[in-house]
């Protein structure tokens, strides 16, 4: 339990030196918020400097993050510049339908991806192996927004399988919900998968390693000579030892859950916290910004404090560490 508590404390600290960081880091972007907003409409003086009231863009940066902090911590992020709403509500808004992705993907990955990382590693130097690591690669090093504009001129262009943007159809408003979950469906296939095939690889190069590592041990050796069939000697000897390290990847993919990827939800005009927040960095809008840096600070340190109990109580190792 002292380790817990301290690891812990890590965190929050952690994640207050994160936010820090970058609140000082939006506020030296390039640009001004009231430039970008009087595009749309001319303000006057009168208005520009009440809207700079309104939103302490008049303070000095030490009273405005005293400010910001203080708001945090009751859950209150202000309000945004660009839609003139509460941040908290355009969250809220827009998360349940980047969980939804970020869910599925997450799901493919520590599925499939460690799935197919055991095959190769069962496989190793065999042509599987090397075929399941071309493939991997390719997807790691193929640009997201390429990918995905590739699977909608394929399947919704081309072959009309599948639409090609958006959440929802606009048209099913009173269809029942087996027909509205349908079509929830389909819209999700295409982004999903081309976040995950860009994204797979970092799964299978992790469960590789640690299977072929898992492999090397003398009581795998010990279970084939005790006449475990090779299916035990996998999945209840190698497999169980792999795990632990490649839960360390659940830090690193927990993220993808609260803001999801901001170019394949600007290609699919999938209506999430990426294309929030892509919105957001270009309108200059600093209070919704931080909205959005809050969560995915949060679901970093969540995800590796996460990771590291997980890893403590599938490893006694570590917790002797």
């Amino acid at each position: 339990m002292n380790w817990l508590a301290r690891r812990a404390l890590q965190a929050v600290i952690t994640a207050l030196m994160a936010l820090a960081l970058l609140f000082f880091l939006i506020r030296s972007l390039p640009g001004d918020p009231l430039a970008v907003l009087s595009e749309d409409r001319p303000l006057t003086s009168e208005q520009v400097r009440d809207l700079q009231r309104r939103y302490q863009l008049d303070q000095p940066l030490g009273a405005q993050f005293t400010a910001f902090m203080g708001g945090a911590v009751r859950g209150d992020f202000g309000t945004s510049i660009q839609y003139g709403r509460p941040v908290r509500q355009l969250v809220l808004e827009r998360l349940p339908r980047t969980l939804l992705l970020g869910a599925t993907v997450l799901l493919i990955n520590f599925t499939l991806g460690l799935w197919l990382g055991v095959q190769q590693a069962l496989h190793r130097g065999r042509p599987l192996d090397r075929i399941l690591t071309t493939l991997s690669l390719t997807g790691y090093a193929t640009p997201s927004f390429w990918l995905g504009l590739m699977l909608v001129l394929v399947f919704a262009v081309r072959l009309h399988w599948l639409p090609a943007a958006g959440s929802q159809d606009p048209g099913l408003d009173g269809a029942g919900v087996l027909t509205v979950v349908l079509d929830r469906l389909r819209h999700l296939i295409l982004p999903a998968l081309t976040l995950a095939a860009v994204s797979i690889a970092s799964s299978m190069r992790y469960q590789r390693a640690a299977m072929l590592e898992a492999l090397r041990q003398p009581y795998v050796a010990a279970a084939r000579a005790r006449g475990l069939t090779e299916g035990q000697v996998t999945w209840g000897h190698a497999w169980r030892s792999a795990l632990p390290s490649v839960l360390t990847l659940f830090g690193l993919w927990l993220p993808i859950l609260v803001v999801g990827a901001v170019f394949v939800e600007q290609v699919f005009a999938w209506q999430g916290l990426g294309s929030l927040t892509a919105g957001a960095a270009a309108a200059r809008d600093y209070p919704l910004l931080m909205g959005t840096a809050v969560l995915a600070t949060a679901a970093v340190v969540t995800g590796s404090l996460v990771s590291d109990v997980l890893h403590a109580l599938l490893d006694p190792r570590a917790r002797a560490e």
